[in-house]
């Protein structure tokens, strides 16, 4: 899915300008007397994939669902363009971790995209100019083979990138993965995260995504975040590796 928030397109070329930045500053959550997040302050240029790692109930899922405003938290969230324009909000795009989809819906990928793009019922006609939109949009992700597929038959792997591809639709600033790749296979890991690569290189977008993969973020991210109610450590993979508070959770888990 796809969050139009305030903000403008950042058009850099194929690689990373560095310029543009998203910048996360004293963001905190607190849920009834519990905080759940505090103090957190990032900052994440474009072209650069950085992977928030930590135990489980360290915040990590929340630090996302902040950043889209789905729930209350105090600090600011800017975006900052090369020209030095601030905006509140970037456009951002959204990869949950799964769907809860009825494998004997006939509901197609297609079908999908149409009720997530058209404004006219789906169940009386897909324009053709719909059709080659949601075709262009999938093959973002790789994934227009799979125009005509139900949904119910999707592989994990098939799924994640039909979602990936609507959270491109439009071609966001900042892209948050929420452990997408939970429950696929190490091939379909390889793939999701080479295709990843691809994306932010062609597009040069923030990619902000939780996971639990550390040996492929470790290959992948240019910068980790060790997230545990705040941030313990943050920098390249090879310092956060090497950081007291990254030994201390996870010395006894990888």
């Amino acid at each position: 899915m796809n969050h139009e928030l305030t903000g403008m397109k950042c058009v850099c070329g194929e690689q990373s300008c560095g310029l543009c930045c998203t910048r996360i500053e004293n963001l905190g959550v607190r849920i009834g007397n519990d905080t759940i997040l505090k103090d957190i302050n990032l900052h994440v240029h474009c072209g650069e994939f950085t992977a928030v790692i930590g135990p489980n109930g360290a915040g990590k899922s929340t630090l996302l669902k902040a950043i889209l405003g789905e729930v209350r938290h105090t600090g600011h969230l800017k975006f900052m363009r090369s020209s030095g324009i601030r905006k509140e909000r970037p456009v951002i795009g959204y990869v949950p971790q799964n769907l809860n989809l009825d494998p004997t819906s006939p509901t197609s990928v297609l079908d999908l995209y149409a009720v997530c793009r058209s404004r006219s019922p789906v169940w009386l006609h897909i324009p053709d100019r719909v059709k080659e939109k949601a075709r262009e949009c999938l093959s973002r992700a790789k994934a227009d083979h799979l125009l005509h597929k139900r949904l119910g038959a999707l592989s994990g792997g098939e799924l994640q990138r039909v979602l990936l591809s609507l959270a491109l639709d439009p071609v966001p600033e900042l892209l948050l993965l929420d452990e997408p790749v939970s429950g696929i296979d190490q091939n379909g890991l390889e793939m999701f995260y080479d295709l990843l690569s691809d994306i932010r290189k062609n597009y040069d977008l923030s990619i902000i995504m939780v996971s639990h993969d550390l040996d492929l973020v470790v290959r992948h991210a240019d910068r980790l975040v060790l997230l545990n109610g705040t941030v313990l450590a943050n920098g390249t993979p090879q310092e956060v590796m090497k950081s007291e508070s990254f030994k201390k959770v996870f010395m006894g888990i990888w």
